[in-house]
């Protein structure tokens, strides 16, 4: 349950951000996301995000202290750069993400399948890298608007659309497989 409300919290993140500026003192919104940070981290077990916790919490600082938004506008950034050290360590470590997720429907994936998987987890490292540097970008150089559309839409319209392409082509796969298996 609190998993959940993490992620639909940070989902809405910007959202608050932008509806809270100019009504709402950023320093208000950092204690917001104070709460964001904290529910996820009680929320999991994984070492990754009682880092991003941490980080989060020095965010929320830097804003506190300078009554700013822009140390709330990197949150995103942050989001992205946990995801990519989660996909990224799961490849030098093992078994990467990707192929922990297809075995909990597939326990005994064949060495094509963690080939596969294997690649689909360095796409994903990929886009993390490309997500989290549009984020900046926006955070540094676009209005709020624009920092708001692409954090709080755009960016889970791109993920979705990977998540979407993956799920074709690995059917296409399969159905290829099938047929000359």
């Amino acid at each position: 349950m609190s998993t959940a409300l993490a992620g639909l919290l940070t989902l809405c993140y910007p959202f608050l951000i932008y509806f809270g500026q100019g009504r709402v003192d950023p320093r208000l919104l950092a204690g917001a996301l104070v709460c964001i940070a904290l529910l996820r981290a009680l929320s999991t077990r994984q070492r990754a995000w009682y880092w991003a916790c941490a980080a989060t919490l020095l965010l929320a600082a830097f804003s506190m202290l300078g009554n700013g938004l822009l140390p709330l506008k990197l949150y995103p950034l942050l989001v992205n750069a946990v995801l990519f050290s989660v996909f990224a360590a799961s490849l030098r470590f093992g078994p990467p993400v990707v192929e922990r997720l297809a075995r909990l429907t597939e326990p005994e994936l064949d060495a094509a399948g963690v080939r596969y998987t294997r690649t689909v987890t360095q796409i994903w490292c990929g886009f993390f890298i490309v997500n989290g540097s549009l984020s900046l970008a926006t955070a540094l150089w676009a209005d709020n608007a624009a920092w708001a559309a692409y954090n709080g839409c755009v960016s889970y319209l791109l993920m979705g659309a990977l998540f979407a392409g993956e799920w074709l082509v690995r059917r296409r796969i399969r159905s290829r497989n099938t047929l000359h298996g």
